[in-house]
Parts: C-alpha cells; structure tokens; sequence
C-alpha cells in the first residue's frame, strides 16, 4: 500500500509525511474519519513508507523488498489486533484458536473500505458480541517487547479501537504513553467518541475526512470500475464514503431498506402475525446486522424529513425507494411522528448495544411504531 494509490486526501498525505520527514512523528497515531473514508489505507500507506529502503520525498519506493512485504501485510514489524468474537473476560490463551490475524490480512487486501459488519461477514462470525479483550492487550505487550526483525519501526496496528473492552484500554495507558524505542501505535476508528479519554489523550490524532464526489469520481474512472456517466451519478449518493460507491457499482440492492419500508407498513397495518414473524427473523440475525438493520431505519426517517422539507439534493435514496419514502412523508408522517420514532429506534439501538434481548426488543418497537404510526395527526 502507497499514498499513490489512494484517491485524493493530498492534504492528509502531505501532513503524514512533513511529520515523518521533521521527526514530528508521534510514538500513537489515531486515525479516525467517518465509514467508507481511507483510514486503513493511509495507515497502511504510512507503515510502507516508514519501512521502505528506499523512499522518496513523497512516497514509499513499491519495488523494495520492505513494499513488497507490505503489499502482502506480511512484514515481519507490521502487527495487527482487530476485534474478535469471544467473552470479554476470557483469557485470550484459553480460546478456541483462529488467526484472525491472516483473515484480517487478506481482509485489508480485498477490502480496504469494509467496516465492521463487513469483517462480521467476512469471516462468518454469527451472533457475537466482537471486542479487543485484556488478553488480547498482553498479547500487544508481549509482541512490542521483542525486537524489531529488520532493525527499523516495529508498528502495531489496532483496528476498530473502539471495541476494546475497559480492561484492555488501561492494560495499554502505559505502554501508549511511553512505549520502547522506535515501536509506533497506529489506532483505527469511525467511532473516536467512544474512546476513552485517557486513550485520546495519548494519541497524536490524524483526522482523514470523507471523500469528496470529485475525487470518488475520479478513482471511479480511472480504475476502470465504471464509465464517467455512473460515476457521476454514483458519486453523490454515495456521500464521501468509497465503500458506498464500491458498493453501488457492484449493483448490491438494499434489502435493509426494502425490509424496513416492509417492517413500517405491517406496523400501520397492525399485522401482529407478521411482527412475531418478523422479530423471530430479526433475533437469528447478528448483532451487527441488527444494529445495522435499526440504524437503516432511522436512516429512512432521515430521507422523509428531507423530501417533506424539499430538500430532494441531500437525499441519498435510490430510485426504488424514493416513491415509499415521498408516500410515507405525504400520507403517514407528520414531524412529531417522526420525532418520536426516531427516538424510538434509537433507544432500541441503544439497549441492543447492551445486550438486550433482541426478540423482545424487536417485538416491542414494533408495537410502539405501530402506535405512533397509527396516531391521528391534528
């Protein structure tokens, strides 16, 4: 992975590497941005570019046998935690043994973009909980002690920093803090707000913003992947996330959307057969796409307000789901209804992240969108 090949973000680069080349460089990188945004690929890049043999003032050299290693994520001084499925308090030694660290490999490879669902999916882990656990956090110690195998950085990566549990976090403070000579932290979140603020306040933070249409639009063309008319369709509705725009281009319809525009409809309808059936189907699912399915619904409410407010350029539904979406805001929604659902859903949200049961919570939002649905509007 070079900074060349990633789209746009020249600003982010310049930054990284004016930081490498001044000794500016902190012992803890955060890299946050929003879902869909290079966060993975510019640290990725950023740990070329510090073991090439030979760099140049831009620019990891990519034929080296230190890019070569990095192109596979096979350097012997690039280590990686991710989060993983098993109890929180269970020591780390004692789990089932699955290198997910090698799943993680081709996963950065084959999906630079991907999010945690993704990795969910990725690897087929049904219905548990993920988290970065204490064990996991000794095994970081254990690795940083040794010395670095090719005599440069030895770099350990931390994807999906949010996920680690309280236990592992103040496990690391530290060795964050003051970590052994040239051993460099790279954490990796969408999510910063959930990290604790002993880790914040550890960490150097590399803000990589979300795309802008141009240059998806660009990377879009120029790879090959679609012609210049789809890109410039895709570009906006994709909303800065290239995830999105991969996704689109591959044609992979929505099922959230068409199974939440479903959900509301037996809610007004009041169909109680069809809300048992449906919560049973939604309790099967993981807990990921779960959060993602709430999360889907509240994102329809988005796009409602923004047709009853006129606001047709900020909506980011296709084509498909726009004539629902227009209905449910002349019909059905008014804005106090919207209000009130969206808090619903959220709380939801909120109690599945801690949880909750999932048949039970499916089953009472239903009746509870169901009442709000059917409430005469004044």
């Amino acid at each position: 992975m070079q900074f060349s090949s990633i789209p746009g973000l020249d600003e982010v680069k310049e930054r990284i590497i004016n930081a490498v080349k001044s000794n500016h460089l902190a012992h803890a990188l955060l890299f946050h941005g929003p879902e869909g945004s290079a966060n993975l690929q510019m640290a990725l890049a950023l740990s070329t570019y510090l073991h090439c043999q030979n760099p140049s003032e831009t620019d990891a050299c990519g034929i080296c046998p230190s890019c070569q290693k990095m192109a596979k994520l096979v350097h012997p001084d690039m280590n990686f935690v991710m989060p993983a499925p098993g109890d929180e308090k269970e020591d780390d030694d004692k789990k089932k043994k699955v290198d997910f660290v090698a799943s993680f490999r081709d996963f950065a490879i084959h999906q630079p973009y991907g999010n945690i669902s993704d990795w969910i999916y990725f690897n087929e882990i049904d219905k548990k909980q993920l988290n970065i656990s204490k064990g996991s956090a000794r095994n970081i110690m254990r690795t940083i002690s040794l010395k670095s195998f090719e005599g440069g950085y030895k770099i350990m990566m931390i994807w999906g920093v949010e996920y680690m549990n309280t236990a592992a976090a103040n496990a690391l403070l530290k060795v964050l803090e003051e970590p052994p000579e040239k051993t460099l932290f790279l954490l990796l979140t969408s999510q910063p707000e959930q990290l604790l603020t002993t880790i914040l306040s550890r960490t150097q933070k590399v803000m990589v913003r979300a795309f802008s249409d141009q240059e998806i639009k660009d990377h879009l063309v120029s790879e090959g992947m679609s012609s210049r008319e789809a890109a410039e369709q895709i570009a906006p509705l994709a909303d800065g996330s290239m995830r999105e725009a991969y996704r689109m281009i591959d044609q992979v319809q929505d099922e959230n959307t068409l199974q939440i525009r479903d959900w509301y409809r037996d809610c007004f309808s009041l169909s109680i057969s069809k809300l048992i059936s449906r919560a049973d189907d939604f309790s099967k699912k993981d807990k990921e796409a779960q959060k993602s399915f709430l999360l889907t619904g509240l994102n329809v409410l988005r796009e409602v307000m923004l047709s009853k407010s006129q606001l047709i350029a900020l909506m980011r539904s296709g084509a498909e789901e726009r004539d629902f979406i227009e209905k449910l805001g002349i019909h059905v929604l008014d804005a106090d209804k919207i209000a009130d659902m969206y808090t619903q859903l959220n709380t939801s949200h909120y109690h599945l992240e801690r949880n909750a049961s999932a048949k039970i919570l499916f089953t009472d939002l239903s009746f509870q969108l169901a009442r709000i649905l059917r409430r005469k509007t004044d």
